[in-house]
């Protein structure tokens, strides 16, 4: 059975042929995850994935209430199995994929400051701005005015 990024095989396989789909994966750019942290680190990516990009409507409760209903495990246990394997916290892999998102919706040029913060769920565009130059070490019109400045020398040239 094959579902969007997940497969089920019926039946066994040998170990021989699980590597040669691993082989074939990479082929792909695709990576066989058969230990069970792994595949809960990219489902809780996943679920962190489609809020930030994927959710027009803020949440209704905490993040980590909604990773827990979502997965339906316990969020300590998943908060700890999930910095054990990545080395950062869930939250801080939040703020580092919301300010990814932040600096695509900036070199866009399609939305302000204050539209940017509302569609990301900040509580303020000062919020978003502190977050913002901490990550980045730019303010957000910083990080504006630098992306247009390199992109009118790359036209230039």
């Amino acid at each position: 059975m094959i579902d969007l990024g997940r497969v089920q095989i019926t039946g066994s396989i040998t170990q021989l042929q699980t590597q040669e789909i691993a082989i074939a994966l990479l082929d792909y750019g695709l990576e066989l995850l058969d230990n069970k942290k792994s595949i809960l680190i990219e489902r809780i990516k996943q679920v962190i994935v489609d809020m930030i990009h994927h959710s027009e409507i803020p949440l209704k409760t905490n993040f980590s209430d909604y990773l827990s209903n979502k997965l339906n495990l316990d969020y300590t246990y998943l908060a700890n199995i999930f910095s054990d394997v990545q080395g950062i916290t869930i939250e801080q892999f939040i703020i580092l994929h919301k300010i990814q998102f932040v600096k695509q919706l900036i070199r866009q040029d399609e939305l302000n400051l204050t539209e940017i913060s509302w569609k990301m769920h900040y509580s303020s565009v000062a919020h978003l701005s502190t977050q913002f130059k901490k990550v980045t070490g730019l303010t957000p019109s910083q990080f504006k005015h630098f992306t247009f400045q390199n992109q009118t020398a790359l036209v230039n040239v």
